[in-house]
Protein backbone atom coordinates (compact mmCIF):
# COMPACT_ATOMS: atom_id res chain seq x y z
CA UNK A 1 0.00 0.00 0.00
CA UNK A 2 3.24 2.29 0.59
CA UNK A 3 4.22 1.84 -2.72
CA UNK A 4 1.00 3.07 -3.94
CA UNK A 5 1.03 6.02 -2.10
CA UNK A 6 4.63 6.99 -3.47
CA UNK A 7 3.60 5.99 -7.09
CA UNK A 8 0.39 8.46 -6.76
CA UNK A 9 2.36 10.77 -5.25
CA UNK A 10 4.65 11.06 -8.13
CA UNK A 11 2.08 11.29 -10.41
CA UNK A 12 0.19 13.74 -8.55
CA UNK A 13 3.20 16.20 -9.00
CA UNK A 14 3.77 15.04 -12.61
CA UNK A 15 0.31 16.37 -12.81
CA UNK A 16 0.63 19.55 -11.17
CA UNK A 17 3.58 20.47 -13.43
CA UNK A 18 1.10 19.32 -16.25
CA UNK A 19 -1.14 21.44 -15.45
CA UNK A 20 1.11 24.41 -14.55
CA UNK A 21 2.25 24.36 -17.83
CA UNK A 22 -0.87 24.92 -19.38
CA UNK A 23 -1.95 27.61 -16.63
CA UNK A 24 0.72 29.63 -15.93
CA UNK A 25 2.36 29.28 -19.15
CA UNK A 26 -0.07 30.00 -21.42
CA UNK A 27 0.88 33.69 -20.34
CA UNK A 28 4.34 33.01 -22.10
CA UNK A 29 2.69 32.21 -25.74
CA UNK A 30 -0.09 34.57 -25.49
CA UNK A 31 1.32 37.85 -27.03
CA UNK A 32 3.09 35.48 -30.16
CA UNK A 33 -0.28 33.60 -30.59
CA UNK A 34 -2.67 36.98 -30.40
CA UNK A 35 -0.06 38.89 -32.63
CA UNK A 36 -0.22 36.30 -35.25
CA UNK A 37 3.76 35.77 -34.23
CA UNK A 38 3.66 31.91 -34.43
CA UNK A 39 1.28 29.73 -35.50
CA UNK A 40 -0.42 28.18 -31.97
CA UNK A 41 0.98 24.87 -32.55
CA UNK A 42 4.60 26.37 -33.21
CA UNK A 43 4.29 28.84 -30.52
CA UNK A 44 3.47 26.35 -27.97
CA UNK A 45 5.80 23.56 -28.88
CA UNK A 46 8.78 26.35 -28.65
CA UNK A 47 7.59 27.52 -25.25
CA UNK A 48 7.29 23.99 -24.16
CA UNK A 49 10.86 23.17 -25.33
CA UNK A 50 12.12 26.55 -23.53
CA UNK A 51 10.35 25.38 -20.73
CA UNK A 52 12.00 22.07 -20.68
CA UNK A 53 15.80 24.19 -21.15
CA UNK A 54 14.66 26.24 -18.11
CA UNK A 55 14.26 23.48 -15.60
CA UNK A 56 17.41 21.27 -16.72
CA UNK A 57 19.31 24.47 -15.97
CA UNK A 58 18.05 25.72 -12.55
CA UNK A 59 19.85 25.99 -9.60
CA UNK A 60 17.05 24.33 -6.84
CA UNK A 61 17.54 27.13 -4.18
CA UNK A 62 13.61 28.27 -5.55
CA UNK A 63 13.25 24.17 -4.82
CA UNK A 64 15.01 24.24 -1.47
CA UNK A 65 13.22 27.59 -0.63
CA UNK A 66 10.14 26.21 -0.92
CA UNK A 67 10.67 23.18 0.91
CA UNK A 68 11.38 25.47 3.49
CA UNK A 69 8.03 26.76 4.28
CA UNK A 70 6.93 23.40 6.00
CA UNK A 71 7.42 22.34 9.59
CA UNK A 72 10.81 21.44 10.72
CA UNK A 73 8.87 18.67 12.88
CA UNK A 74 7.90 16.86 9.52
CA UNK A 75 10.79 17.89 7.72
CA UNK A 76 13.34 16.15 10.33
CA UNK A 77 10.76 13.68 12.53
CA UNK A 78 8.22 12.57 9.80
CA UNK A 79 7.31 9.38 9.47
CA UNK A 80 7.51 7.70 5.61
CA UNK A 81 3.59 8.19 5.84
CA UNK A 82 3.10 11.38 7.06
CA UNK A 83 5.55 12.70 3.86
CA UNK A 84 3.72 11.12 1.52
CA UNK A 85 -0.01 12.75 2.93
CA UNK A 86 2.00 15.79 3.57
CA UNK A 87 3.21 16.07 0.05
CA UNK A 88 -0.50 14.45 -1.50
CA UNK A 89 -2.16 17.04 0.83
CA UNK A 90 -0.28 20.17 -1.25
CA UNK A 91 -0.52 18.95 -4.58
CA UNK A 92 -4.17 17.74 -4.20
CA UNK A 93 -4.86 21.40 -2.92
CA UNK A 94 -3.23 23.08 -5.19
CA UNK A 95 -4.59 20.87 -8.68
CA UNK A 96 -8.19 21.41 -7.42
CA UNK A 97 -7.41 24.96 -7.17
CA UNK A 98 -5.59 25.64 -10.37
CA UNK A 99 -8.22 23.86 -12.45
CA UNK A 100 -10.76 25.18 -11.01
CA UNK A 101 -9.48 28.64 -12.49
CA UNK A 102 -8.40 27.94 -15.31
CA UNK A 103 -11.91 26.69 -16.29
CA UNK A 104 -12.89 29.98 -15.64
CA UNK A 105 -9.86 31.58 -17.85
CA UNK A 106 -8.25 33.28 -15.14
CA UNK A 107 -4.60 33.57 -14.92
CA UNK A 108 -3.93 32.82 -11.03
CA UNK A 109 -0.46 31.88 -9.43
CA UNK A 110 0.30 28.29 -8.98
CA UNK A 111 2.80 29.42 -6.91
CA UNK A 112 0.52 30.97 -4.46
CA UNK A 113 -1.42 28.00 -4.68
CA UNK A 114 1.28 25.77 -3.37
CA UNK A 115 2.10 28.50 -0.33
CA UNK A 116 -1.41 28.68 0.89
CA UNK A 117 -1.87 24.64 0.84
CA UNK A 118 1.78 24.43 2.35
CA UNK A 119 0.49 27.23 4.81
CA UNK A 120 -3.01 24.93 5.76
CA UNK A 121 -0.71 22.03 6.47
CA UNK A 122 1.46 23.96 9.18
CA UNK A 123 -1.45 25.18 10.63
CA UNK A 124 -3.18 21.64 10.93
CA UNK A 125 -0.12 20.14 12.24
CA UNK A 126 0.49 22.75 14.97
CA UNK A 127 -3.06 21.79 15.81
CA UNK A 128 -3.34 18.10 15.91
CA UNK A 129 0.51 17.54 16.56
CA UNK A 130 1.79 19.97 18.56
CA UNK A 131 -1.85 21.20 20.37
CA UNK A 132 0.10 24.79 19.83
CA UNK A 133 -1.11 27.58 18.87
CA UNK A 134 -2.28 28.02 15.62
CA UNK A 135 0.40 29.97 14.12
CA UNK A 136 3.06 28.15 16.15
CA UNK A 137 4.50 25.74 12.78
CA UNK A 138 4.40 28.58 10.27
CA UNK A 139 7.70 29.71 9.19
CA UNK A 140 7.17 33.21 9.28
CA UNK A 141 10.67 34.13 8.35
CA UNK A 142 10.77 32.24 5.43
CA UNK A 143 6.66 33.36 4.73
CA UNK A 144 7.70 37.04 4.86
CA UNK A 145 10.09 36.88 2.31
CA UNK A 146 7.94 34.56 -0.28
CA UNK A 147 4.82 36.62 0.13
CA UNK A 148 7.06 40.32 0.01
CA UNK A 149 8.62 38.52 -3.60
CA UNK A 150 5.19 38.08 -4.35
CA UNK A 151 3.44 41.17 -3.67
CA UNK A 152 6.97 43.43 -5.11
CA UNK A 153 6.84 41.33 -8.22
CA UNK A 154 3.59 42.07 -9.65
CA UNK A 155 4.37 45.77 -9.24
CA UNK A 156 7.48 45.83 -10.99
CA UNK A 157 5.53 44.32 -13.58
CA UNK A 158 3.26 46.89 -13.45
CA UNK A 159 5.92 49.89 -12.89
CA UNK A 160 8.20 48.17 -15.33
CA UNK A 161 6.20 47.86 -18.26
CA UNK A 162 4.80 51.66 -17.88
CA UNK A 163 8.30 52.79 -17.66
CA UNK A 164 9.87 50.80 -21.16
CA UNK A 165 6.83 50.91 -22.92
CA UNK A 166 6.81 54.89 -22.81
CA UNK A 167 10.60 54.61 -23.42
CA UNK A 168 10.02 52.30 -26.38
CA UNK A 169 7.41 55.27 -27.96
CA UNK A 170 9.75 57.78 -28.19
CA UNK A 171 12.83 55.67 -29.18
CA UNK A 172 11.01 53.56 -31.79
CA UNK A 173 7.99 55.13 -34.15
CA UNK A 174 7.41 52.79 -36.08
CA UNK A 175 3.24 53.03 -36.58
CA UNK A 176 2.94 49.17 -37.05
CA UNK A 177 4.35 48.50 -33.18
CA UNK A 178 1.60 50.60 -31.74
CA UNK A 179 -1.53 48.95 -33.99
CA UNK A 180 -3.59 46.27 -33.07
CA UNK A 181 -2.66 43.13 -34.60
CA UNK A 182 -5.09 41.96 -37.75
CA UNK A 183 -5.14 38.70 -39.77
CA UNK A 184 -2.12 39.75 -41.35
CA UNK A 185 1.79 38.24 -39.90
CA UNK A 186 3.60 40.83 -38.42
CA UNK A 187 7.21 42.00 -40.21
CA UNK A 188 10.41 39.82 -39.80
CA UNK A 189 11.69 42.51 -37.03
CA UNK A 190 8.24 42.72 -34.40
CA UNK A 191 7.79 38.76 -35.05
CA UNK A 192 11.72 38.09 -34.22
CA UNK A 193 11.55 40.85 -31.23
CA UNK A 194 8.26 38.83 -29.81
CA UNK A 195 9.73 35.08 -30.21
CA UNK A 196 13.27 36.38 -28.21
CA UNK A 197 10.36 37.59 -25.69
CA UNK A 198 7.99 34.68 -25.55
CA UNK A 199 11.31 32.55 -25.54
CA UNK A 200 12.77 34.30 -22.61
CA UNK A 201 9.83 34.40 -20.65
CA UNK A 202 8.60 31.02 -21.49
CA UNK A 203 12.96 29.64 -20.02
CA UNK A 204 12.54 32.30 -16.71
CA UNK A 205 9.22 30.54 -15.98
CA UNK A 206 10.97 26.74 -16.62
CA UNK A 207 13.88 27.78 -14.01
CA UNK A 208 11.48 29.17 -11.69
CA UNK A 209 8.06 27.49 -11.63
CA UNK A 210 9.70 23.83 -12.54
CA UNK A 211 11.84 24.18 -9.40
CA UNK A 212 8.46 23.65 -7.27
CA UNK A 213 7.83 20.52 -8.43
CA UNK A 214 11.47 19.29 -8.22
CA UNK A 215 11.06 20.05 -4.18
CA UNK A 216 8.09 18.50 -3.83
CA UNK A 217 9.53 15.25 -5.89
CA UNK A 218 12.49 15.03 -3.70
CA UNK A 219 10.68 15.34 -0.51
CA UNK A 220 8.64 12.31 -1.63
CA UNK A 221 12.25 10.50 -2.57
CA UNK A 222 13.99 11.33 0.60
CA UNK A 223 11.31 10.51 2.54
CA UNK A 224 10.69 7.22 1.01
CA UNK A 225 13.58 6.46 -0.32
CA UNK A 226 16.54 7.80 2.46
CA UNK A 227 18.83 4.91 1.45
CA UNK A 228 19.06 6.72 -1.77
CA UNK A 229 18.02 9.77 -1.72
CA UNK A 230 18.81 11.32 1.42
CA UNK A 231 22.40 12.41 0.54
CA UNK A 232 24.35 12.87 -2.62
CA UNK A 233 25.65 9.71 -2.96
CA UNK A 234 27.59 10.70 -5.69
CA UNK A 235 29.61 13.38 -3.38
CA UNK A 236 33.41 12.93 -4.97
CA UNK A 237 35.89 12.02 -2.60
CA UNK A 238 37.67 14.98 -2.49
CA UNK A 239 34.95 16.60 -1.26
CA UNK A 240 34.41 14.78 1.90
CA UNK A 241 37.54 15.19 3.12
CA UNK A 242 37.60 19.28 2.25
CA UNK A 243 34.12 18.90 4.52
CA UNK A 244 36.19 16.37 7.01
CA UNK A 245 39.09 19.35 6.73
CA UNK A 246 36.34 21.91 7.56
CA UNK A 247 34.42 20.30 9.97
CA UNK A 248 37.99 20.06 12.28
CA UNK A 249 38.53 23.78 11.66
CA UNK A 250 35.04 24.32 13.11
CA UNK A 251 35.33 22.18 16.01
CA UNK A 252 37.50 23.95 18.23
CA UNK A 253 35.80 27.54 16.99
CA UNK A 254 32.65 26.27 18.44
CA UNK A 255 34.32 25.58 21.85
CA UNK A 256 35.85 28.82 22.41
CA UNK A 257 32.58 29.98 21.58
CA UNK A 258 30.95 28.01 24.16
CA UNK A 259 33.21 28.62 26.56
CA UNK A 260 32.97 32.61 26.01
CA UNK A 261 31.44 34.47 29.11
CA UNK A 262 28.36 35.33 27.33
CA UNK A 263 24.52 34.37 27.10
CA UNK A 264 25.04 30.85 24.70
CA UNK A 265 27.68 29.50 28.07
CA UNK A 266 26.27 25.94 28.14
CA UNK A 267 24.59 24.99 31.14
CA UNK A 268 23.91 21.70 30.58
CA UNK A 269 24.59 18.68 32.85
CA UNK A 270 28.10 17.25 31.88
CA UNK A 271 26.07 13.95 31.49
CA UNK A 272 23.94 15.34 28.43
CA UNK A 273 26.78 17.50 26.98
CA UNK A 274 27.22 14.73 24.06
CA UNK A 275 23.94 13.05 23.79
CA UNK A 276 22.91 13.69 20.26
CA UNK A 277 19.05 13.55 21.10
CA UNK A 278 19.28 16.27 22.79
CA UNK A 279 21.05 18.27 20.42
CA UNK A 280 19.21 17.22 17.83
CA UNK A 281 15.66 18.54 20.24
CA UNK A 282 17.09 21.53 21.02
CA UNK A 283 18.54 22.48 17.20
CA UNK A 284 15.01 21.90 16.26
CA UNK A 285 13.23 23.60 18.20
CA UNK A 286 15.35 26.99 17.59
CA UNK A 287 14.22 26.14 13.90
CA UNK A 288 10.63 26.25 14.87
CA UNK A 289 9.65 30.02 13.44
CA UNK A 290 9.35 30.89 17.38
CA UNK A 291 12.93 29.67 18.02
CA UNK A 292 15.49 31.66 19.58
CA UNK A 293 18.90 31.08 20.49
CA UNK A 294 19.18 29.43 23.92
CA UNK A 295 22.19 28.60 26.55
CA UNK A 296 22.60 25.17 25.06
CA UNK A 297 22.52 25.64 21.20
CA UNK A 298 25.98 26.68 20.64
CA UNK A 299 26.73 23.55 22.65
CA UNK A 300 24.35 21.63 20.81
CA UNK A 301 25.47 22.49 17.07
CA UNK A 302 28.71 21.38 18.30
CA UNK A 303 27.13 18.15 19.38
CA UNK A 304 25.27 17.99 16.03
CA UNK A 305 28.90 18.86 14.15
CA UNK A 306 30.78 16.35 16.03
CA UNK A 307 28.38 13.55 15.06
CA UNK A 308 28.29 14.45 11.28
CA UNK A 309 32.51 14.43 12.11
CA UNK A 310 32.30 10.86 12.95
CA UNK A 311 30.43 9.65 9.66
CA UNK A 312 33.26 11.29 7.86
CA UNK A 313 36.52 10.28 9.11
CA UNK A 314 35.38 6.49 8.60
CA UNK A 315 34.82 7.04 4.97
CA UNK A 316 35.80 7.82 1.52
CA UNK A 317 32.32 8.02 -0.35
CA UNK A 318 29.19 7.87 0.88
CA UNK A 319 28.02 4.83 -0.42
CA UNK A 320 30.14 3.13 2.67
CA UNK A 321 27.73 4.51 4.91
CA UNK A 322 24.83 2.27 5.53
CA UNK A 323 21.56 2.98 4.04
CA UNK A 324 19.70 2.79 7.78
CA UNK A 325 22.25 5.66 8.64
CA UNK A 326 22.09 7.65 5.91
CA UNK A 327 18.89 9.44 6.77
CA UNK A 328 20.60 9.73 10.55
CA UNK A 329 23.16 11.69 8.52
CA UNK A 330 21.21 14.29 6.52
CA UNK A 331 19.32 14.74 9.93
CA UNK A 332 22.25 16.04 11.29
CA UNK A 333 23.37 18.03 8.06
CA UNK A 334 20.08 19.55 7.68
CA UNK A 335 20.03 21.03 11.79
CA UNK A 336 23.53 22.00 11.27
CA UNK A 337 23.50 24.03 8.08
CA UNK A 338 20.01 25.70 8.98
CA UNK A 339 21.11 26.65 12.44
CA UNK A 340 23.60 28.19 11.20
CA UNK A 341 21.91 30.05 8.69
CA UNK A 342 19.09 31.13 11.37
CA UNK A 343 21.84 32.16 13.22
CA UNK A 344 23.39 34.36 10.33
CA UNK A 345 19.87 35.42 10.01
CA UNK A 346 19.20 36.93 13.34
CA UNK A 347 22.92 39.00 13.40
CA UNK A 348 24.37 35.75 16.00
CA UNK A 349 27.34 35.38 14.28
CA UNK A 350 28.65 38.97 14.28
CA UNK A 351 30.88 38.34 17.67
CA UNK A 352 31.87 35.52 16.69
CA UNK A 353 35.61 34.40 15.76
CA UNK A 354 35.46 33.51 12.17
CA UNK A 355 32.00 33.59 10.66
CA UNK A 356 33.16 33.21 7.31
CA UNK A 357 34.79 29.73 8.24
CA UNK A 358 30.92 28.86 9.58
CA UNK A 359 29.54 30.20 6.60
CA UNK A 360 32.05 27.65 4.18
CA UNK A 361 31.00 24.83 6.50
CA UNK A 362 26.87 25.49 6.10
CA UNK A 363 27.70 25.79 2.24
CA UNK A 364 29.68 22.30 1.84
CA UNK A 365 27.50 20.87 3.81
CA UNK A 366 24.32 22.02 1.53
CA UNK A 367 25.69 20.24 -1.26
CA UNK A 368 25.38 17.32 0.18
CA UNK A 369 21.47 17.37 0.94
CA UNK A 370 20.51 20.04 -1.66
CA UNK A 371 20.90 18.44 -4.94
CA UNK A 372 18.74 17.03 -7.50
CA UNK A 373 19.23 14.05 -10.03
CA UNK A 374 18.95 14.63 -13.57
CA UNK A 375 15.98 12.60 -13.94
CA UNK A 376 13.88 14.11 -11.51
CA UNK A 377 14.42 17.36 -13.69
CA UNK A 378 14.17 15.54 -16.35
CA UNK A 379 10.95 14.09 -15.49
CA UNK A 380 9.37 17.72 -14.28
CA UNK A 381 10.56 19.52 -17.23
CA UNK A 382 8.66 17.19 -19.84
CA UNK A 383 5.77 17.12 -17.59
CA UNK A 384 5.78 20.98 -17.42
CA UNK A 385 6.86 21.50 -21.40
CA UNK A 386 3.82 18.79 -22.47
CA UNK A 387 1.37 20.65 -20.35
CA UNK A 388 2.17 24.13 -22.05
CA UNK A 389 0.94 22.37 -25.65
CA UNK A 390 -2.24 22.40 -24.03
CA UNK A 391 -5.16 24.11 -22.63
CA UNK A 392 -3.66 27.66 -23.57
CA UNK A 393 -6.64 29.10 -25.45
CA UNK A 394 -8.65 30.35 -22.11
CA UNK A 395 -5.62 32.21 -20.98
CA UNK A 396 -4.62 33.74 -23.81
CA UNK A 397 -7.88 35.30 -24.89
CA UNK A 398 -7.80 36.94 -21.41
CA UNK A 399 -4.57 38.18 -21.61
CA UNK A 400 -5.00 39.48 -25.69
CA UNK A 401 -8.32 40.79 -24.89
CA UNK A 402 -10.08 41.27 -21.68
CA UNK A 403 -7.37 43.00 -19.49
CA UNK A 404 -7.62 46.50 -21.74
CA UNK A 405 -10.47 47.62 -23.96
CA UNK A 406 -8.09 47.98 -26.65
CA UNK A 407 -6.94 44.58 -27.87
CA UNK A 408 -3.65 44.07 -27.60
CA UNK A 409 -1.19 45.41 -29.67
CA UNK A 410 2.70 44.07 -30.99
CA UNK A 411 4.76 46.88 -28.68
CA UNK A 412 2.91 46.31 -25.20
CA UNK A 413 3.17 42.34 -25.62
CA UNK A 414 6.65 42.40 -26.09
CA UNK A 415 7.32 45.21 -23.55
CA UNK A 416 5.26 43.08 -20.79
CA UNK A 417 7.33 40.35 -21.41
CA UNK A 418 10.23 41.54 -21.41
CA UNK A 419 10.05 43.16 -17.82
CA UNK A 420 8.31 39.77 -16.87
CA UNK A 421 11.27 37.70 -18.24
CA UNK A 422 13.73 40.07 -16.02
CA UNK A 423 11.74 40.13 -13.02
CA UNK A 424 11.96 36.33 -12.82
CA UNK A 425 15.46 36.63 -13.72
CA UNK A 426 16.30 38.42 -10.79
CA UNK A 427 14.14 36.55 -8.49
CA UNK A 428 15.81 32.97 -9.75
CA UNK A 429 19.02 34.50 -8.67
CA UNK A 430 17.82 35.47 -5.20
CA UNK A 431 15.81 31.94 -4.88
CA UNK A 432 12.28 33.40 -4.40
CA UNK A 433 9.10 32.03 -5.89
CA UNK A 434 7.31 34.41 -8.00
CA UNK A 435 4.33 34.07 -10.26
CA UNK A 436 4.78 34.50 -14.02
CA UNK A 437 1.07 34.97 -14.00
CA UNK A 438 0.89 38.15 -12.10
CA UNK A 439 4.06 39.37 -13.24
CA UNK A 440 2.53 39.40 -17.39
CA UNK A 441 -0.78 40.05 -16.27
CA UNK A 442 0.39 43.68 -14.00
CA UNK A 443 2.74 44.16 -16.98
CA UNK A 444 0.04 44.53 -19.58
CA UNK A 445 -2.39 46.31 -17.47
CA UNK A 446 0.35 48.59 -16.76
CA UNK A 447 1.21 48.99 -20.77
CA UNK A 448 -2.67 49.72 -21.25
CA UNK A 449 -2.46 52.21 -18.84
CA UNK A 450 0.93 54.06 -20.46
CA UNK A 451 -0.95 53.78 -23.87
CA UNK A 452 -4.21 55.87 -22.70
CA UNK A 453 -5.83 52.30 -23.64
CA UNK A 454 -8.73 51.91 -20.50
CA UNK A 455 -8.95 48.74 -18.83
CA UNK A 456 -11.73 46.52 -18.52
CA UNK A 457 -12.32 46.60 -14.71
CA UNK A 458 -14.91 43.94 -14.78
CA UNK A 459 -11.44 41.45 -15.74
CA UNK A 460 -9.19 43.28 -13.51
CA UNK A 461 -11.57 42.79 -10.53
CA UNK A 462 -11.86 38.66 -11.46
CA UNK A 463 -7.86 39.08 -11.48
CA UNK A 464 -7.34 40.88 -8.42
CA UNK A 465 -10.19 38.45 -6.47
CA UNK A 466 -8.69 35.25 -7.79
CA UNK A 467 -5.56 37.05 -6.71
CA UNK A 468 -6.54 37.84 -3.14
CA UNK A 469 -8.48 34.78 -2.72
CA UNK A 470 -5.98 32.14 -4.08
CA UNK A 471 -4.17 31.66 -1.08
CA UNK A 472 -6.70 31.87 1.73
CA UNK A 473 -8.33 29.49 -0.21
CA UNK A 474 -5.74 26.95 -0.89
CA UNK A 475 -4.88 27.20 2.74
CA UNK A 476 -7.88 25.99 3.59
CA UNK A 477 -8.11 23.26 0.97
CA UNK A 478 -4.79 22.17 2.55
CA UNK A 479 -6.08 22.01 6.04
CA UNK A 480 -8.50 19.92 5.46
CA UNK A 481 -6.75 17.76 3.06
CA UNK A 482 -3.98 17.31 5.67
CA UNK A 483 -6.60 17.16 8.36
CA UNK A 484 -7.99 14.39 6.36
CA UNK A 485 -4.60 12.81 6.33
CA UNK A 486 -3.81 13.26 9.95
CA UNK A 487 -7.68 11.15 10.65
CA UNK A 488 -6.39 8.63 8.60
CA UNK A 489 -2.93 7.65 9.93
CA UNK A 490 -4.44 8.14 13.56
CA UNK A 491 -7.08 5.34 12.69
CA UNK A 492 -4.90 3.32 10.46
CA UNK A 493 -6.65 3.54 6.78
CA UNK A 494 -4.94 1.48 4.71
CA UNK A 495 -2.69 0.22 6.66
CA UNK A 496 -1.12 3.50 7.52
CA UNK A 497 0.43 4.60 10.55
Amino acid sequence: MEYFFLIFAIALIIGFEFVNGFHDTANAVATVIYTNTLKPTYAVIWSGICNLLGVLTSSGTVAFAIISLLPIDLLINGSTNQSLLMVLSILISAIIWNLGTWYMGLPVSSTHSLIGAITGIAIAHSLWSTHQSWWHEINWLAMKEVLISLVISPLLGFGGAVLLFLTAKVIFTKPELYSPPDENVPSMGVRSLLILTCTGVSFAHGSNDGQKGIGLMMLILIGFLPSLFAINLDTSPQAIAQMFATSHLVTPVLETQINRNSPYQSTLPPTFINQLENASQDLTNFLKPQGQPTANTWQSLLTESQAINEHLEKIQNFTDISASDRRHLRNDIYLVSSTITKLEKQKQLTNFQDPQLLISYRNQLEQIIKFIPFWVKLTIALALGLGTMIGWKRVVITVGEKIGTEHLNYAQGATAELVTMTTIGAANYLGLPVSTTHILSSGIAGTMLANQAGLQIATLKNLLLAWIFTLPSCILLGFITYAIAIFMIEHQFFGLS
